[in-house]
């Protein structure tokens, strides 16, 4: 009887030993937070103090260093980390570049970030300042930095943080098309995420660290495609599809955390509205045997540390009067999200189309193009300000005219539409056009009965069209445009042509009025 007992307090002893070996970390995480240091409204756009005082906006780097600190209290290893796009999308970006950015993320005690699309929108030198300025690695394994002298050396592809006496992996990943997407230059190239993610599993494996998360600014569609085809990625924090998952919201693409086989997949929407809280538990061989959270809410329950909000107030002084110009007023909301913006007729995607084909119909241009990407919010009813056109069309973006044939136009509507599936930014946005599109069909044969000025597209035929200055020079895919003859890229700020075309026609009335059909 002594012995078998012996046997059992070992084998307890044992076991209880295997249950120290677990290793429990907390990952906190934002993605495509695009410069919303202040609180937004539910529109994603900005709030007003008296909203705001009123608990009905969300977000704001305020929120955030109060969700943060208590999230850090609740566990007893945590990491804060960021899916990317922190860059573009307010007056504090065009105003302060990455500085802000930069100085906000130290105050949150960021642990590392990947870099998104729109950290190159102003090409490497600004990307290089905010990483100088940061105290925490940023990372990107899919691209050849090397030849960028910029970035050759300071760039890398993944870091190690320690925790707990553990090492943890972080790995970077951005869209495979960002060349077409932003700035990065001619002296960066991209590649496939899958192999570039495997590359630098095996080096950090060779190291012996065997807890590795992806910050993957590359969409959940291409986070799931990198899950099933790697082995050894424990984690990926997303970003990029501003995809918001949950296992309690309505309107969640999927669970938090979505699991393709051992992988856990989790993203925050964007904007700051939500803090992501993913609580794994690693065994001794960093094997996941639970991933559990939720995304947190950055209502008005959530109180703002009031030294953030003196900062971000004095930050925001020298945009005040750029800002606050009220330049028109609208009968109704003008709707832009991206749901509708990235997928079909949009009522902002109208106005902007139309407001583009109007400042040039004179000089002989019949069709207007503008990527559903580059529409960046909604706007309220009553009176629009300046500042909220600019959280629309925060890119600095100019008219851009030229000529193409109409078989052009139709390439150029079959890429906007190629990948409508994923809410790919590159969807057009129409004016002085219509067109019919089967999301169902194979991608570069969607497109069909594309009419202009009433009659059908003539393929042979040249014709004027203005889109925007990036649209133009390739982005979103529109390679065919960078061939375009009489092409003229200098025009007028969109945001300013949208801002007077509004107050033209005040009080502006959004519509839809079937331009863009889908079967």
């Amino acid at each position: 009887m002594k012995h078998v007992f012996m046997t059992s307090v070992a084998a307890l002893t044992l076991s209880s030993g295997m249950a120290l070996a677990d290793y429990s970390l907390t990952i906190l995480h934002t993605n495509d937070f695009h410069a919303r240091f202040e609180p937004i409204s539910k529109y994603d756009s900005g709030c007003s103090s008296e909203d705001n005082a009123e608990g009905k906006c969300f977000g704001g780097s305020a929120r955030l260093v109060t969700a943060v600190t208590e999230a850090r209290a609740r566990s007893n290893n945590s990491i804060l980390v960021d899916g990317g796009d922190q860059f573009q999308g307010t007056l504090f970006y065009t105003y302060y570049k990455g500085k802000l950015a930069a100085e906000m993320m130290n105050k949150l005690g960021y642990d590392g970030m990947t870099v998104g699309n729109h950290e190159f929108d102003d090409g490497p030198e600004v990307l290089r300042g905010f990483m100088d300025a940061v105290n925490f690695p940023v990372v990107m394994s899919n691209a050849d930095v090397s030849g960028e002298e910029l970035l050759a050396g300071k760039l890398q592809k993944s870091a190690i943080l320690e925790r707990g006496g553990e090492k943890i992996g972080l790995i970077g990943l951005t869209p495979e098309d960002t060349d077409e997407l932003a700035s990065p230059g001619d002296n960066v190239t991209f590649s496939d995420p899958v192999a570039a993610v495997q590359g630098e599993v095996d080096a950090l494996t060779a190291q012996g660290v065997n807890k590795i998360i992806v910050l993957s600014h590359s969409g959940y569609s291409v986070d799931k495609r990198v899950a099933a085809e790697t082995t050894g990625v424990d984690v990926i924090v997303g970003g990029h599809s501003n995809t918001l998952l949950s296992n309690s919201l309505e309107n969640a693409e999927g669970p938090y955390p979505t699991m393709v086989g051992s992988t856990a997949i989790v993203s925050a929407y964007a904007y700051g509205k939500f803090l992501g809280e993913l609580n794994v538990t690693f065994d001794d061989a960093g094997v996941v045997t639970a991933a559990v959270g939720e995304p947190l809410i950055m209502d008005g329950a959530v109180t703002e540390d009031g030294a953030t909000v003196a900062r971000i107030a004095e930050a925001a002084q020298p945009l005040e009067e750029i800002r606050n110009k009220v330049v028109a007023e609208t009968a109704t909301e003008i709707v832009g999200v991206r749901e509708e913006c990235r997928a079909m007729e949009c009522a902002m995607g109208n106005l902007i189309a139309d407001a583009m084909l109007a400042r040039v119909k004179s000089q002989g241009i019949e069709i207007a193009i503008q990527n559903g990407g580059g529409i960046r919010a909604s706007i309220d009813a009553g009176p629009v300000t300046m500042g909220e056109v600019l959280t629309v069309l925060p890119f600095q973006n100019t008219l851009s005219t030229f000529r193409v044939t109409g078989a052009t136009v139709v390439e150029a509507l079959e890429n906007g539409v190629s990948q409508i599936e994923e809410g790919a930014g590159r969807f057009p946005q129409v004016a002085g056009m219509t067109f019919t599109i089967d999301p169902a069909a194979e991608a570069g044969s969607r497109i069909s009965n594309v009419m202009v000025g009433g009659a059908a597209i003539d393929l042979a035929k040249m014709y004027g069209v203005v889109s925007n200055n990036y649209v133009r020079n390739g982005g979103d895919g529109y390679k065919m445009f960078r061939a375009a003859e009489n092409a003229y890229d200098y025009g007028p700020d969109l945001a300013d042509v949208t801002a007077e075309f509004i107050a033209q026609n005040a009080p502006y009335t959004p519509y839809k009025d079937g331009r863009i059909s889908i079967k």
